[in-house]
């Protein structure tokens, strides 16, 4: 039975979006070389990037030789929407409040995020 496609980039997917994102337009060659450590083989970042062009996150263009040039088609804010949709759906009952509460909680925020806090419930108290 064929694996189900992920609604999120897996780590491998993630480091050569990261990549491609901040290159814009790289070959495979240049994305390996760029590629933080631990080092990733040029063929497992090829393969990696058919499967981005196959979930339509990348496309290539043909240069005339040999390598393709690969850009990215999803933008990362994308990326992070679908991962924290993901999370919220998977953890959090669909509540994106009820994440937003735990992060709260487990880590305690600055002074300036507690203003900006502070505005947002007023804003949504206003509009109540």
């Amino acid at each position: 039975m064929a694996r189900k496609k992920s609604p999120t980039l897996t780590d491998a997917e993630l480091r050569v979006m990261e990549v491609l994102w901040r290159l814009e337009r790289a070959t495979v060659a240049e994305i390996t070389e760029a590629l933080p450590p631990p080092p990733i083989a040029y063929n497992t970042v090829l393969t990696t990037l058919r499967i981005l062009e196959t979930k339509g996150h990348v496309a290539h263009e043909e240069t005339g030789g040999r390598a393709y040039i690969y850009r990215p088609l999803m933008e990362r804010a994308s990326a992070e929407q679908s991962a924290i949709k993901h999370v919220i759906s998977r953890f959090f009952g669909d509540s994106g409040s009820a994440l937003a509460l735990r992060l709260i909680e487990r880590e305690k925020p600055s002074r300036e995020e507690l203003d900006q806090l502070r505005a947002l419930i007023d804003r949504y108290e206003e509009q109540a």
